[in-house]
């Protein structure tokens, strides 16, 4: 596996989360949730950018659910 466990702010996120497959948004969910709480225990709170795509994964696994 050569993904990586986090995704810092500066790395490439995805604009359109409806364009990415199942198991590649439970990735990218996996890596921004250990980025955040990284920022969180190192710096004491969470990147705006961080929080902002924590929120987006959310929201489109909602509405992946409400299909």
């Amino acid at each position: 596996m050569t993904e990586k466990l986090h995704l810092t702010p500066e790395e490439h996120f995805p604009e359109d989360l409806a364009d990415v497959g199942d198991q590649q948004l439970q990735v990218l969910d996996s890596q921004v949730q250990r980025q955040l709480d990284y920022e969180v225990i190192a710096e004491g709170e969470p990147n705006p950018e961080t929080e902002f795509r924590h929120f987006e994964l959310d929201e489109e696994f909602q509405t992946r659910d409400d299909r």
